[in-house]
């Protein structure tokens, strides 16, 4: 059965789960687990992703996030890519290293996301990777001892989680504690691993986003949450997205956003599109390849063929092209909204 595009939008809440292929070791040792770390970190310091838990095995791994500026797909394709290539060059191994693409569930806030801040921080315990909740309270691999306050990770959200036990932090933590000790005895969750509902931090509008570009809304095992509510999403969205896809699709085009851009820039589309080395022309291609990659979503490869490039060279420019585009980040951002 092929398999179904994923669900995102900004705001959106996901449990993701990544495994190592045919069940190998993803990591073998604190050097491994603190690259991951420092990488996941960086997602969450320029935004890419918001990381309420995370939790990390030797052959896979867990988080609860939500989409920030750049859609899921693409933060963890950076996420994974990189760390993958770090791990074969230090272990001097080639090939894969995870196992097929990672599983994400799109989730639904409540009743779950404590139910899953608690499941995904006491995997460790149910492996046996630490012996008990007292060692996990200082466990450095994952998010649990920066909400017990054992250590510090500024850039986790802990303060979205610990502000749903009490507005005071010593109390608030204590009632997360006792939340998480009571969760040992539950055992494996079978509940939580998907099945029914979306909802996203952005209500109505966020959710209708799943229908834009080339991301599509299905209900499936991709949801977790109740079946009357993802009826509900599935009949609103396939009433009023229909026409916001063409238009979008209409509105975001190579030409059309050449001729905005050379607009902006004052020079022609033809310079844009073009293979001129004129400083302006290359700083308005890679301003090019920014917008159409990182903020709209769409394909590198797409805009390779129309440039007469390589998908890598699109993505190079992407990268580049994030500075360049910082004058002029909110007018490209109303662009085809």
């Amino acid at each position: 059965m092929p398999r179904g595009p994923r669900l995102d939008a900004p705001g959106v809440l996901h449990h993701v789960m990544v495994r190592g292929i045919e069940g190998r070791p993803v990591f073998r040792d604190d050097q491994d687990r603190d690259n991951f770390v420092d990488r996941l970190a960086a997602l969450a310091r320029t935004g890419g992703l918001t990381i309420y838990a995370w939790a990390l095995l030797p052959n896979h791994l867990h988080l609860l996030v939500r989409t920030g500026v750049r859609p899921l797909a693409r933060s963890m394709r950076s996420l994974l890519t990189g760390y993958a290539g770090a791990f074969n060059r230090r272990h001097r191994r080639a090939g894969h290293l995870f196992q097929n693409r990672y599983r994400s569930i799109v989730v639904e806030e409540e009743p779950y996301f404590l139910e899953l801040v608690r499941y995904l921080h006491l995997n460790p315990v149910r492996a046996k990777v630490v012996a008990d909740l007292r060692a996990l309270d200082h466990y450095p691999y994952t998010g649990h001892a920066a909400l017990t306050g054992s250590i510090p990770h500024p850039w986790q959200a802990t303060s979205n989680v610990l502000g749903r036990f009490a507005g005071n932090l010593r109390r608030a933590r204590l009632r997360y504690r006792a939340f998480v000790a009571e969760g040992i005895s539950l055992g494996r969750r079978p509940e939580l691993q998907g099945g029914g509902l979306v909802r996203s931090l952005g209500g109505w509008e966020a959710v209708r986003e799943l229908r834009r570009g080339r991301e599509s809304y299905t209900g499936d095992e991709r949801i977790l949450g109740s079946s009357d509510f993802v009826e509900e999403v599935r009949q609103e969205v396939e009433e009023r997205s229909r026409h916001e896809v063409e238009a979008h699709r209409q509105c975001v085009t190579v030409p059309a956003l050449a001729k905005r851009i050379g607009e902006s820039l004052g020079i022609s589309p033809e310079w844009v599109l073009g293979r001129s080395r004129v400083p302006a022309a290359a700083r308005a291609r890679q301003i090019l390849a920014y917008v159409w990659v990182e903020r709209l979503g769409q394909r590198a490869s797409e805009l390779a063929r129309v440039l007469g490039q390589t998908r890598g060279n699109i993505s190079l420019a992407a990268k580049r092209g994030e500075k360049a585009a910082r004058p002029w980040r909110k007018l490209f951002d109303s662009w085809c909204r």
